[in-house]
């Protein structure tokens, strides 16, 4: 199989699609920022189900690191991540780099209310503004039909539901379950930062946020349910644990019985950060 075309500028990207809209070709995208792991890989499958052309972006976007943040160590393998979306069938990478997307005298940022309230947002404050921002301009250049984000990144997914109904775009977002490895860690990129010993522990997250999404569906009072969640994030290892929170599975407002919950959690292992969330059953 041959592999992807490979484009970095806005303008190449524009002319390739355009000759697959004249073709009448559907355009599904996923928008990643590369390190590309299996998560990432059914995400671009799920892509190939609903569309017969799939762009994948990489873009290390540092409009989502604060100062403090991991942007420069944020793992970068380009070479890797091509043969890996060669396998998968991706037709088109885009690869701009920061001029590309943010040139000179960039001024314009985008910020979505509503689900970006609380949970990353308390801990991170400008990263859906980032997010928000680096995604219109995808959407905007690349006008995909749809575009694919996992559920790992549940608050993210929220947001970008709200961006595009918000502001009338044209795409249709795909929400796609997490991946886990065979103990039910969820993959993730910063999961290579993690040595067996931390990964021994991060596999414990999943394992109490299910037993904690079980207890609240049985019945369990929310704040105590996720008190009990972090203290047992610290006793398992975790070295701080930001949040654990039951939010309404749409809206991320408060979890009422009667809607659909989803249970979410981030938590630190050394320097490393890690999130995940599950679907709080019905009762």
């Amino acid at each position: 199989m041959s592999g992807p075309i490979v484009v970095d500028s806005v303008a190449a990207l524009s002319a390739q699609i355009r000759d697959w809209r004249r073709e009448g070709l559907k355009i599904a995208m996923v928008p990643t920022m590369g390190a590309l792991h299996d998560g990432h890989i059914s995400l671009v499958r799920i892509a190939l189900e609903q569309a017969e052309r799939c762009v994948v972006s990489i873009f290390v976007n540092p409009a989502q690191f604060a100062p403090t943040e991991d942007l420069d160590k944020y793992p970068r393998q380009l070479a890797h991540d091509l043969e890996r979306l060669r396998e998968a069938g991706a037709h088109l990478v885009f690869t701009p780099g920061v001029a590309e997307m943010y040139p000179a005298g960039f001024a314009t940022r985008i910020s979505v209310g509503g689900p970006s309230s609380g949970l990353e947002t308390d801990f991170r404050p400008t990263f859906f503004d980032g997010v928000a921002t680096v995604v219109t301009k995808l959407f905007l250049q690349a006008a995909p039909d749809c575009a694919v984000f996992g559920e790992k990144d549940y608050q993210q997914l929220c947001v970008v539901r709200q961006l595009c109904r918000d502001l009338d775009l044209p795409v249709e977002i795909i929400g796609a379950p997490t991946v886990r490895d065979p103990h039910g860690l969820a993959m993730s990129s910063r999961n290579a930062y993690l040595g067996e010993a931390e990964l021994n522990v991060a596999r414990k997250l999943n394992v109490i946020l299910r037993q904690t999404a079980a207890a609240l569906a049985a019945g369990a009072d929310d704040a105590g349910a996720t008190d009990n969640a972090t203290e047992a994030l610290l006793g398992a290892g975790f070295r701080k644990v930001d949040y654990v929170a039951a939010r309404e599975a749409v809206t991320l407002g408060p979890w009422r019985r009667d809607r659909e919950g989803r249970l979410l959690a981030a938590a630190w292992l050394g320097t490393t950060r890690l999130i995940d969330n599950v679907e709080i059953p019905s009762a």
